[in-house]
């Protein structure tokens, strides 16, 4: 660099290259670097820094998708203590926190030893976490991985990916040892296919062939390749504009006479500004593939290849790019596509990982000299069945405790674990204190009937629910006297108006048009319409659809007609809530009514269903009421609001449910509200939160879960839920009033049919008079008058139309007579 210098090209750590940028920056020289990928190596910090190679922060991003595709929650992170390992370590960190995974770092210092490197492994294995991310240098990556093999790292179970030093190693030299990264994810700086590629390569291999070497070419060296022609093409188009290359012998620089460097003596390169924006402004396709960078200064397309190390060398198994993510299909090919990295479209081929199993790993163990964990339980003064400390045996006991420990037992490893009593026992603890204890690491765990709710849900991870929970209102209750006319409540006054109304006028016209209009239009449309309304009315009752005979017949019909509709209709407006509502000597019918009003509440002391009270449904705090066992419950429900009580009692539903098998007086009220669950709690991202919500999903799935409820929360005493069910049965004495009014019609109906055929049976008294008009074969027989009741009852039976025809012609024959008289 004492000679007259315009650029540099190199170096190719991130070390050296860090410290060559500030003598760069001071003589004005463009630094292309393909070899310095330390994400913390800035042009912000070094204006002259140009990395033609890709950026760590790029390659950190792609192995944070492959840890977040698999799942994993928790890292390690294996590094070489200098600037290329901190700053990538770094950049991954921020990553993968970005996904809420958890990173820990192991760092051993550059050139250490293998009893060093030994160490730092042996320490990691006792940690959780099978999760590892190796980012070194390449003279000591293979020493990782031969350590590892000692200590049965490389078996089943274990996770290792490294960052491209790997591909690096494997694509320089043929002779590495395969056994021992057998099943390692790693990375390889993306190439596309080209010609120009595919002609270099030629070259080169005819080239390694003449010096009878194994030395390969790995992508640096490509990007080396790039560097070169990227400030020849930038050179040349300098001098295209016919600029002048001159130099300054004023570089800034201390001139130390005892340096060996003798700064003094190099010059800044007066238009080297010039020279660096033809660099930057570049745009031409090289062996890499396009040259172009974006105004961070990073390569414009970052892109990398996934690779699986199996028994015959790297399996490629997916690419990367800042644009589509992890995919299956090579990059350039999706450019023309929307861009898309959700995680849902994300894909990657089977991996044969260590121990060649192509399962998946966990990604982590409970290690085992860990000590026990240390578990959280609410020391319970009321509703003990739940959750406990156990007198006798000084440990817990309780249907929570009993479901954890079947869950425990699926898991597929051990976890070692004590109790610990939450609270004194005088009263409940407050479980939002229990959960922060967890949150805090004072708990490991927290196990209990403890509720799933927002607040808490911020701060600790919980399993799966293992019992439905709500918050509903317990009230005494008194059931109202029962009304014959509860079948009226589903229509209002007017509604049974215009109801009454409406079938009046349909009644009508009916009659109209078959007794008035009858001979007009027989045969008519108006005739035909009517018989089809009637038919479709009669064939509700008739199986053989024969025609009803009268209007008065058909009047009955309708009646009956009416009052299934009515039925129905009660039916289906929810007629059953209305008669089995039980009424409160205060009113109370729900979480409405009771906010509404002022009584006094009371909850259970610990619970959440206090702040949630206060601050969700603002009651203001002086009206409630704190109570601690069921016994509290029933006696501040007896006194009631206007004696020292309470008017209802806010708690979650299991609770309620085992008081109310005891109290059969007092009954739930409204609907439930605030739906959630009891889980158990963990720290974030706690692997065991995830293990465990399987474990209690099969627990659910065999049946095991329901027999736990059964060992410890079965009902004694009295059953509400019964008591309930009987209450809701439609009994006589709300519906008797309908049977009266339909009876009384059908009473009134039949009534006004016996005068009418009786009147006819009065006219026609005369056998002379029947007999011609009638025609019937029993009365020829017979030609007595019709004096008795047998007479009157075939008499019935003739059709309207035989009576009618008689009447008639009795009627003609007078008229006769009295012409001729």
């Amino acid at each position: 660099m004492m000679n007259d210098v315009v650029a540099i090209i190199g170096p190719q750590s991130s070390g050296i290259a860090r410290v060559v940028s500030h003598v760069a920056n001071k003589l004005h020289l463009p630094l292309l670097s393909f070899g310095a990928t330390d994400p913390t190596l800035s042009s912000m910090e070094y204006p002259y820094f140009v990395r033609t190679t890709q950026n760590d922060l790029f390659q950190m991003n792609a192995v944070a998708d492959v840890i977040k595709y698999n799942g994993w929650r928790e890292i390690i992170a294996i590094f070489v203590d200098d600037d290329y390992g901190r700053g990538g370590v770094e950049a991954l960190g921020n990553a993968v926190e970005s996904y809420r995974s958890k990173i820990s770092k192991a760092a051993f210092p550059p050139y250490a030893n293998r009893r060093r490197i030994k160490s730092l492994l042996s320490e990691i294995n006792l940690m959780e976490s099978r999760v590892y991310v190796v980012h070194v240098n390449p003279d000591s990556g293979l020493i990782i991985f031969s350590i590892a093999k000692e200590l049965g790292m490389m078996a089943s179970g274990y996770v290792w990916i490294a960052t491209d030093w790997l591909t690096t190693v494997l694509d320089s030299s043929k002779a590495t040892d395969l056994d021992i990264i057998k099943g390692v994810v790693t990375l390889r700086q993306h190439i596309p296919d080209s010609d120009i590629k595919t002609s270099f390569m030629s070259r080169w291999d005819n080239i390694i062939q003449k010096e009878n070497t194994s030395f390969g070419l790995n992508t640096y060296g490509m990007y080396a390749y790039d560097s070169v022609w990227l400030v020849a093409h930038a050179i040349d188009q300098f001098l295209r504009e016919r600029q002048t290359i001159s130099f300054s012998s004023d570089s800034g620089l201390p001139r130390a006479n005892a340096s060996v460097l003798n700064l003094g003596a190099l010059k800044s390169f007066v238009e080297g500004a010039n020279l660096l924006q033809k660099v930057l402004l570049a745009d031409f396709t090289g062996l890499t593939g396009r040259v172009q960078f974006s105004s961070d200064r990073n390569s414009i397309l970052p892109e990398y290849d996934i690779l699986n190390i199996v028994g015959s060398g790297p399996h490629r198994i997916g690419f990367w790019s800042n644009y589509s993510g992890l995919s299956v299909v090579a990059p350039e090919k999706l450019y023309g596509k929307p861009k898309n990295t959700s995680f849902t479209s994300q894909q990657l081929l089977r991996v044969t990982w260590p121990g060649e199993t192509k399962v998946r790993p966990r990604g982590w163990v409970f290690p085992n000299n860990r000590k026990p964990l240390r578990i959280g339980v609410p020391y319970r003064s009321s509703y003990k069945d739940f959750v406990t400390k156990d007198s006798d045996s000084g440990g817990v006991k309780g249907y929570c405790i009993d479901v954890f420990e079947a869950a425990v037992d699926l898991l597929p490893y051990p976890v070692p674990h004590m109790f610990i009593p939450f609270g004194d026992g005088v009263k409940n603890p407050n479980y939002s204190d229990l959960v922060q204890k967890v949150a805090d690491n004072y708990f490991d765990a927290a196990v209990g009937d403890i509720t799933i709710v927002t607040p808490r849900t911020r701060i600790v991870d919980f399993t799966q629910p293992f019992m439905e929970s709500s918050l509903t209102v317990v009230a005494w209750a008194k059931e109202t006297k029962s009304s014959p006319w509860t079948f009226l409540k589903p229509f209002t006054l007017q509604m049974w108006c215009v109801t009454g109304a409406f079938f009046v006028i349909i009644g009508a016209a009916v009659w109209i048009l078959e007794h008035r209009l009858n001979t007009e239009f027989r045969g008519s449309p108006r005739e035909q319409l009517v018989t089809i309304f009637w038919f479709s009315c009669s064939t509700v009752f008739f199986a053989n659809r024969q025609k009803i005979r009268s209007t008065l017949a058909k009047f009955v019909l309708g009646v009956w007609l009416f009052v299934v509709l009515i039925i129905t209709y009660s039916y289906t407006a929810s007629l059953t809530s209305i008669l089995t509502v039980q009424r409160l000597s205060l009113g109370i019918e729900g979480i409405d009514s009771l906010v509404s009003s002022r009584d006094r509440i009371g909850y259970q002391v610990g619970s959440f269903a206090k702040n949630y009270l206060i601050k969700e449904l603002h009651i203001a705090e002086s009206r409630l009421v704190q109570l601690v066992q069921p016994e509290d419950y029933a006696n501040a429900l007896e006194r009631g609001q206007n004696r020292g009580g309470v008017a209802a009692v806010v708690d979650e539903l299991p609770y309620i449910q085992f008081f109310l098998s005891r109290y059969c007086k007092f009954k739930m009220v409204g609907e439930q509200f605030t739906k959630s669950g009891w889980g158990f709690a963990f720290p974030r991202d706690s692997p065991l939160s995830v293990d465990l919500s399987t474990a209690i999903l099969t627990l659910s799935d065999n049946g095991k879960l329901q027999e736990i409820r059964d060992k410890w929360l079965t009902t004694t005493g009295c059953d509400s839920q019964n008591d309930t069910n009987n209450s809701t049965q439609l009994s006589f004495n709300r519906f008797w009033g309908l049977f009266l009014i339909c009876g009384l019609t059908c009473i009134i109906a039949l009534i006004v049919f016996f005068l009418r055929i009786f009147c006819q049976y009065l006219r026609c008294n005369s056998s002379e008079m029947i007999a011609p008009s009638v025609n019937f074969q029993a009365v020829d027989r017979h030609p007595t008058r019709l004096s008795s009741i047998k007479n009157l009852m075939r008499f019935i039976d003739k059709k309207k139309e035989n009576v009618k025809d008689a009447i008639k012609g009795k009627s003609s024959e007078k008229q006769l007579q009295l012409e001729h008289a």
